[in-house]
């Protein structure tokens, strides 16, 4: 028997998703970034202009093969990607894809405060994370903010038990290969400004906690 969630290609609305007040939560575990943590998923680098982000060829259509040396030449795009945290929820913006996105929240949806003077911020909840099956993803903190965010190897029978969370202590930058599950950087500053490197096409495969398992995935954040 076929357990799989019912999936459908409808806009998903990022700035004002469409969740429940409360839900159960699933915790990821929090490990510290390193390589050798890091395994499978991607690696820690000094210098963006050393990382050559890999690019997926176009899949064919059918028996017929790509022609040699084709279907990978979008090459890549950058920008700014900046997260930042307004009271109780964080908020991102990507310039290189030009995109806005409601990231989570420090409380259950339905509790928590935009204008909160002093915003409980130990933990977020995530409702949704993606792969690109086209390329990988470079994020290399222009602050030195120190961050986490939640990976997940590839696999589209993907469950938010599936998640690890990353400390990074913002001394270097992070790389995740192609089709690895990811969502935003969390900053452990109320802003963080990261240099984005991706690939042009910005192919997303996504995956929604709340409606696919009725959950939350709650990522745990140390003090900075």
């Amino acid at each position: 028997m076929d357990h799989r969630p019912a999936i459908t290609d409808e806009p998903v609305d990022y700035i004002n998703p469409d969740v429940p007040d409360a839900l159960p939560r699933v915790t990821a575990p929090l490990v510290a970034a390193t390589d050798e943590s890091l395994a499978g998923y991607g690696f820690l680098f000094d210098d963006p202009d050393a990382v050559d982000v890999e690019i997926v060829p176009w899949p064919s259509q059918g028996w017929r093969p790509l022609d040699r040396g084709t279907g990978d030449q979008a090459g890549t795009v950058s920008g700014d990607f900046t997260f930042t945290w307004k009271g109780e929820q964080l908020w991102a913006v990507n310039d290189a894809v030009n995109d806005t996105y409601l990231s989570g929240w420090s409380r259950d949806p339905g509790q928590a405060d935009p204008d909160a003077a002093d915003p409980a911020r130990d933990r977020l909840l995530l409702w949704h994370a993606n792969y690109h099956p086209d390329g990988g993803q470079l994020f290399y903190p222009m602050d030195g903010c120190p961050f986490v965010t939640a990976l997940a190897l590839p696999g589209d029978d993907v469950t938010p038990e599936k998640f690890v969370a990353f400390h990074c202590d913002g001394s270097k930058g992070l790389y995740i290969h192609p089709n690895v599950w990811h969502e935003v950087i969390i900053p452990l500053r109320p802003v963080g400004r990261f240099f984005d490197r991706q690939g042009r096409i910005h192919g997303r495969v996504s995956v929604n906690f709340p409606k696919e398992f009725g959950v939350f995935l709650e990522v745990p954040l140390p003090g900075a």
